[in-house]
């Protein structure tokens, strides 16, 4: 069994919650996911099974979110987890102001980590770091947010923005509830968060931990083939010969393949037959380009 799954991450499960009871329903260890969702968020979670695993780190990175900002709060852990430090009603607070205030969580932005994340620092992550108390140094990171638009919007005493974002992998939205509070100056968290889309996998089409168990007993699991969630990647195509010789491992002169392609990235491989091999690499040696296999995929067929 190998492939890929859309598993819907329910609301109070951990990312390692969901491996350890897909492994129990698939009766599988090789079991691996892209993108970890905090315990209180839901949504797309792509999962990666047997020897797809090897296959996760050339996932694309950009992910959608729906979230809800609830501005006059701050917590310990940017959402509604942790516990309160601040409460500022916000009733004033009119949506001109908060959309404007928004603009600047737009494009390639410097983000500080929340304190209760899975950043590691000094080798230990800062969940655990702020835990004991310790005071912690985080450098700013650089992160991307493709859009940001505003969904919905309920005013109050604490008032609730409803936003969609697409962004590059790292971003927090956490962060991003955190900070746009500190712009408006009264202060904001994560209401809730729902990964609308993930590796190019969409919500809609996202199972149940439950739909998973039903479907692996009845031998019915549909699991995505790896061209599908790899289909950024540029593709190259390998003569019969050829093919055989990199599924062995072997690394091919680049005059040899009769290409003008000089991709600068991983590079999904097909033989002639469209089946999917792996993952090359272009690479330079002392007598000139080769295509090396840094994953490779599919069994060798015997010759």
């Amino acid at each position: 069994m190998d492939g890929f799954l859309n598993l819907f991450k329910p609301a109070g499960f951990t990312s390692h919650d969901c491996i350890a009871k897909l492994r129990r329903s698939l009766h599988m260890k090789r079991i691996g996911h892209a993108g970890t969702l905090d315990p209180a968020a839901t949504g797309v979670l792509p999962i990666a099974i047997g020897r797809a695993t090897r296959l996760l780190q050339f996932l694309p990175g950009e992910k959608s979110y729906r979230a809800v900002i609830r501005l006059g709060i701050t917590t310990t852990t940017d959402d509604l987890e942790g516990e309160i430090l601040s409460q500022t009603p916000a009733s004033s607070l009119t949506l001109p102001t908060v959309t404007a205030a928004l603009q600047q969580f737009q494009g390639q932005i410097a983000q500080l980590p929340p304190s209760y994340s899975a950043v590691q620092v000094a080798g230990k992550r800062l969940y655990d770091l702020a835990r004991t108390g310790q005071a912690i140094t985080v450098e700013p990171r650089q992160v991307e947010v493709y859009r940001l638009t505003v969904a919905d919007w309920r005013p109050g005493d604490y008032p609730e923005l409803e936003v969609d974002i697409d962004c590059g992998a790292g971003t927090y939205i956490r962060a991003i509830a955190r900070d746009l509070g500190q712009a408006l100056q009264v202060g904001g968290t994560l209401a809730s968060l729902v990964r609308t889309r993930s590796s190019g996998l969409p919500l809609d089409e996202s199972l149940t931990l439950e739909a998973v168990d039903t479907a692996a007993q009845q031998g019915t699991l549909p699991l995505i083939p790896p061209e599908r969630v790899l289909h950024h990647l540029e593709s190259m195509v390998l003569s019969e010969a050829i093919a055989r010789r990199w599924c062995l491992g072997q690394r091919i002169a680049w005059a040899d393949l009769e290409t003008t392609q000089a991709p600068t990235t991983a590079i999904r491989m097909h033989d002639v037959a469209g089946q999917f091999l792996g993952i090359g690499q272009r690479q330079f040696r002392q007598d000139g380009f080769v295509l090396a296999p840094e994953v490779v995929y599919a069994p060798v067929a015997p010759s």
